[in-house]
């Protein structure tokens, strides 16, 4: 009879602990398990492509050494610039140096560990050999290349970010800031009005993408360094992409603009718009107060984010193209709006009952997340084509700083993110006055 009991006893405890609920999963613990998760994958070293030998440094070696950075979190690209900074305000949320260490480990590697030289001399060589097709084989051929907001801007912010959270800056970092200002100021090419734009694929093409890779890097500069043309460039940009790219029916954003054809692109691509808000979000957490275009900024920011609630899915998610249902769901845009919406949200340029837009937004997060920290449905790259069905048949990859550095930021908002609270009907009857005369 004891035994029965005993028996029974531990068949209701277990009954007990199946039905009790899993902890509900948080912005917090979604940042640390994918934020722990790159800074353990991260290898710090070269990899002999035709050997397999690999390296924790090249200062020894040949340049003519088919040598290239063994893992992509120690590579030169904007997104992990975008990861870098994410990194930095996970350090800032949490107080932990670990993230911070994590970026001064990365830049380290990069600038002041006797790396660079090797890959410079690999860069002039294939160069001199091949010309501009021919470096894109280099590890770190952006740095050396410098000829676009992708080899230097996000990069270039997140080493801003990181100087400031240094006892005494970096001689290296601050010689590629600089660097990358002076490219902004007289290399980039613009429009007659100033508006940064590209030679491809028409010459003079106005690129969403490109309000992020400019705007980043030069709020990041009016703040350092408190020159106003830093700001005044950046709104500047800001209002006139808005001018070239707004879609006033949709009321969302083209991913480009053809000054050449005075045409826009056929997409209204979801990271494209992302790029354009978060850009937003950054200049107006920097912006001095007093800045004469601050008002016509911030009417800019509700005015997208009020458009672009409108196309967010049942799910939390936004499609890959905006108004199109039936291309793929994506995370890359998703978190720059959500991102950018809790951040407004907080700051009060936005009514407060768009958190929860935010909200759902992180909700479609989270289903992209595994608990590990792993990530999907991140759109790769994506150039300019003149059809829908490029974007509709764009390839998605797992865990990429594509879209880990985007989520990371959206994660590190919500995480003190206010909730949504509506006010009941019932609680404002006594408000309401009858004349019964």
């Amino acid at each position: 009879m004891k035994k029965l009991t005993l028996l029974a006893f531990a068949v209701l405890t277990a009954s007990s602990l199946l039905a009790a609920p899993a902890k509900k999963r948080t912005a917090k613990d979604a940042a640390l398990a994918m934020a722990d998760r790159i800074v353990e994958s991260t290898t710090y070293q070269f990899k002999n492509t035709e050997t397999g030998e690999t390296y924790t440094t090249v200062k020894k070696q040949k340049p003519s050494a088919p040598i290239k950075v063994a893992c992509k979190y120690n590579d030169w690209h904007y997104t992990n610039g975008v990861l870098h900074i994410a990194m930095l305000e996970l350090a800032d949320k949490l107080g932990d140096e670990k993230y911070k260490d994590y970026v001064l480990k990365n830049m380290n590697f990069v600038f002041n560990e006797g790396n660079l030289e090797f890959f410079r001399k690999k860069f002039d060589a294939a160069l001199e050999a091949g010309g501009w097709m021919a470096v894109r084989k280099v590890s770190w051929h952006m740095i050396f290349r410098g000829k676009r907001l992708d080899d230097n801007g996000p990069m270039g912010a997140s080493l801003i970010d990181l100087q400031r959270h240094l006892p005494a800056p970096d001689k290296a970092f601050q010689a590629y800031i600089d660097e990358t200002a002076d490219h902004l100021n007289y290399a980039e090419p613009r429009l007659i009005d100033g508006t940064i734009a590209r030679l491809w694929p028409h010459e003079n093409t106005v690129w969403a993408d490109d309000l992020f890779m400019a705007v980043s890097f030069l709020c990041r500069m009016g703040e350092a360094t408190g020159n106003p043309k830093y700001f005044d460039d950046a709104a500047n940009q800001v209002l006139q992409y808005h001018e070239y790219l707004w879609c006033p029916e949709k009321q969302i954003y083209y991913h480009c603009y053809h000054t050449d054809t005075d045409e826009h692109g056929v997409a209204h691509w979801s990271r494209a718009n992302g790029w354009m808000l978060m850009a937003q979000a950054d200049l107006l957490s920097r912006l001095p107060e007093n800045h004469p275009q601050r008002e016509a900024l911030l009417e800019n920011f509700r005015r997208q984010v009020s458009g672009v609630c409108r196309y967010q899915g049942e799910n939390g998610l936004w499609h890959q193209l905006l108004d199109k249902t039936d291309s793929y769901d994506e995370v890359t845009g998703t978190a720059m709006f959500t991102f950018a919406i809790a951040r407004g949200v907080k700051q009060g340029w936005i009514h407060k009952d768009f958190i929860y837009v935010a909200e759902q937004g992180l909700k479609g997060i989270l289903s992209k997340m595994s608990p590990a920290g792993d990530l999907e449905a991140i759109c790769v790259g994506t150039g300019i084509m003149p059809s829908l069905t490029y974007y509709y048949n764009r390839p998605t990859q797992k865990n990429d700083p594509m879209g880990e550095g985007p989520v990371l930021r959206a994660l590190v908002e919500m995480m003190d993110a206010p909730k949504y609270t509506e006010i009941k009907a019932e609680q404002q009857y006594d408000r309401i006055v009858v004349d019964r005369d």
